[in-house]
């Protein structure tokens, strides 16, 4: 059984939660190739209540981020421009993810919430509407690239090889 969506409808993109569960599976697949499992959540419920997946992974689709040098680590949300205040999500989510992996299909960086936290609190980077419904503040890919627990991209993302059945 899907998921019901949310309803966005100042998003750029027409379907932006279709867009985030294809890119979490993407996240997921890559992943794999790697020997990394993530079991994720799909009822809303479960969601809410205790995140992405089974693993506490925070996951977030920054489409433009290659393009751009720069990603987007969202602080706060709304379902619409109509909503008047602000909630807490990606870094800040009340699930309190301890991983947090953003990317596109070019690159994927895992950090630390933590650490992101952290770098949050100590350089107080402006925060940007960037979007009408979400909050954030950017990070250099320079800086990403150094500061990542994981950066996998190129063909590591793409082709790595799958695990065979007598590894997994």
């Amino acid at each position: 059984m899907l998921p019901r969506k949310p309803n966005y409808p100042d998003a750029k993109s027409a379907d932006p939660f279709e867009d985030g569960l294809e890119f979490q599976d993407f996240v997921c697949e890559a992943l794999a190739r790697h020997g990394i499992i993530l079991q994720n959540f799909m009822s809303r419920k479960f969601q809410w209540s205790k995140g992405e997946n089974i693993q506490g992974w925070e996951i977030k689709l920054d489409q433009r981020c290659t393009e751009t040098r720069r990603m987007s680590i969202e602080v706060a949300e709304k379902s619409s421009c109509e909503v008047r205040f602000w909630t807490r999500s990606g870094i800040f989510s009340p699930v309190d993810p301890w991983l947090y992996i953003q990317g596109n299909r070019e690159l994927v960086a895992i950090f630390s919430t933590r650490w992101l936290r952290r770098y949050h609190d100590e350089k107080n980077p402006k925060i940007h509407e960037n979007r009408p419904t979400v909050q954030s503040f950017f990070i250099p890919i320079k800086f990403v690239r150094n500061h990542a627990v994981k950066i996998i991209e190129g063909d590591d993302l793409l082709y790595a090889p799958r695990l065979s059945r007598a590894a997994a």
